[in-house]
C-alpha cells in the first residue's frame, strides 16, 4: 500500500520560513529519486526540487538557493527546507517520486506566503 503524507505547511509572512516533511512508504522511497511539487492556483503543477537515492539534488531556478530538500532514507523521509519564502511560493506541496511521479498523490499541504 502506497503512502504519502505530507505535513508541515502554514501561512507565514514574506521572508520567513517553513520546513515540510513527507512520510512515504518504503517501497517507493527506498529506491528511487523523491522531489517536492507545487500547484499553486490556476497552474500546472511544477517540480520544484528533487533528491537521488544517494542524495544528489538539484532544483528550479525560482527556488535555487532558498530551497533545500533531504531524505533520510532510515525513515522513509523526505524534507523541503524553505527560506527567504515570497507570495509567489503560495501553492499547495506535495511529495512524489521524480522526475516521473507515481499515479497516487497524498493529500499535500498547503503554504500560504502574505507579502
Amino acid at each position: 500500500q502506497v503512502q504519502l503524507v505530507e505535513s508541515g505547511g502554514g501561512l507565514v509572512q514574506a521572508g520567513g520560513s517553513l520546513r515540510l516533511s513527507c512520510a512515504a512508504s518504503a517501497s517507493i522511497f527506498s529506491i528511487n529519486a523523491m522531489g517536492w511539487y507545487r500547484r499553486a492556483p490556476g497552474k500546472m503543477r511544477e517540480l520544484v526540487a528533487a533528491i537521488t537515492s544517494t542524495g544528489s539534488t538539484r532544483y528550479a531556478d525560482s527556488v535555487k538557493g532558498r530551497f533545500t530538500i533531504s531524505r533520510d532514507n532510515a525513515k522513509n523521509t523526505l524534507y523541503l527546507q524553505m527560506n527567504s519564502l515570497k507570495p509567489e511560493d503560495t501553492a499547495v506541496y506535495s511529495c512524489n517520486t521524480s522526475p516521473v511521479p507515481y499515479h497516487y498523490w497524498g493529500q499535500g499541504t498547503q503554504v500560504t506566503v502574505s507579502s
